[in-house]
């Protein structure tokens, strides 16, 4: 995937102004950046959830504003900040809509063993059937990748998914976007805000600053007390913990 420059304004003022980057494939690649930076207009300019003003996102080879519906969401799937369903569903159910792109309101075998998979994968069987208004948060998360790990695309864009987890569950959820990755060869871009989660579990980071791209690269070069204290004005010191360099900031 590649991203040309993006360009999106509103009132006038550009909140994403002329973004380019590549997507490496069968990488985490994590945006982080200040509130109002652009990275969450940036992803959902990527999803098709926001209308851009200007640029490309080229999509194996074809701009994305040009790919069908039903095709794309068999390659690409989203989870935004709210994932709030209207309806009394079970969790299986839940993750049965992961399918919808492929066989509609009518499942197959093939379909109901590809549920089953994902709701293994996320150690889910005990909850198969409770109501997802019935779960703690974190089971709720995992019942949203469940589904998404069913839908089977390339590419899974994550809006924040540690929003509103607590460090035990946060900390699961990045693991479970590392093995999405490691285990089941998924490019994923997620939002992050939380700095050292994007350090510790990504292969690539894009930090933005003002609607712009500060820094692109891999987390060594992107992880720098000089780069992270410009993009957020407050000073920073860099610790390297198992390899990865983690941050304090004060």
């Amino acid at each position: 995937m590649i991203v040309q420059d993006l360009t999106k304004k509103y009132d006038g003022k550009a909140v994403v102004d002329s973004v380019s980057f590549e997507i490496p494939k069968g990488k985490v690649i994590s945006l982080i950046g200040p509130n109002g930076a652009g990275k969450s207009t940036v992803m959902g300019i990527i999803s098709r959830l926001i209308a851009r003003d200007g640029g490309l996102v080229d999509f194996k080879g074809t701009d994305i504003a040009h790919w069908k519906s039903k095709e794309l969401a068999k390659r690409l799937a989203i989870l935004t900040q709210t994932n709030n369903i209207q309806m009394k569903l079970t969790v299986r159910e839940l993750v049965t809509f992961g399918r919808f792109p492929y066989s509609g309101n009518h499942t197959t075998p093939e379909d109901e063993a590809i549920v089953d998979q994902a709701i293994d994968y996320m150690e889910l069987r005990e909850f198969e059937d409770r109501f997802i208004d019935e779960l703690s948060g974190g089971q709720r998360q995992r019942a949203y990748i469940a589904m998404v790990i069913a839908q089977d695309t390339d590419y899974i864009l994550l809006d924040e998914p540690t929003n509103n987890l607590d460090i035990y569950h946060a900390t699961n959820m990045m693991k479970i976007v590392r093995r999405m990755c490691d285990e089941l060869g998924k490019t994923v871009i997620l939002v992050l805000h939380e700095i050292n989660y994007a350090a510790f579990y990504s292969d690539y980071i894009c930090a933005f600053k003002e609607g712009k791209i500060a820094a692109f690269g891999s987390v060594q070069e992107v992880m720098t007390k000089e780069t992270l204290s410009s993009i957020y004005s407050v000073d920073f010191e860099i610790m390297q913990i198992e390899g990865k360099p983690l941050t304090i900031y004060y």
